[in-house]
């Protein structure tokens, strides 16, 4: 799914969203810029936004000036594009940042000062790629170790053949 262009209900808030159009990317970022503040990405668009070095002018510049309201991040929220219910993951292997994630439509929502703090994490992509493989090496290597004690266990404790 590509970027949408129906009005958006903000699932934290249930406030209507506005749509800030983003030239350098040519995608429209649906902020709830008259309650809480969050940020929907349809599919595909957080990743223009999410590294340092990645232009959000236009999502600051809308926001500038303006008070939030809080919001319960621990109640259960709705894509606002297809219905779906999100889903709440780490936004990455450092596992600081939670998002809202639809598994349906591919939609992401952050809440309000979320994206600064993604940002924050990592410089570039490469960076990111970085840790996710480390983190990836360090599992896979800890069930390795884990499939080899076993492994050696179960060897240990074989008892020979007698011949009959």
């Amino acid at each position: 799914m590509s970027d949408n262009f129906k009005t958006l209900k903000c699932p934290a808030c249930q406030k209507e969203m506005t749509k800030v159009f983003v030239p350098s990317e040519g995608v429209n970022v649906d902020i709830c810029l008259d309650g809480c503040g969050g940020i929907y990405f349809d599919t595909r668009e957080f990743k223009y936004f999410d590294e340092q070095d990645e232009n959000i002018d236009e999502i600051v510049k809308a926001a500038e000036g303006r008070t939030f309201q809080p919001v319960n991040e621990n109640l259960p929220r709705t894509c606002p594009v297809c219905g779906a219910r999100m889903v709440r993951n780490y936004a990455s292997v450092k596992k600081e940042v939670k998002i809202d994630e639809c598994y349906a439509c591919g939609g992401k929502f952050l809440d309000h000062g979320e994206l600064e703090k993604i940002r924050a994490q990592y410089a570039t992509e490469e960076d990111r790629s970085a840790d996710i493989m480390k983190e990836v090496y360090s599992t896979v290597g800890l069930e390795i170790k884990r499939l080899e004690a076993e492994n050696e266990k179960l060897r240990a404790n074989r008892s020979p053949l007698k011949k009959l």
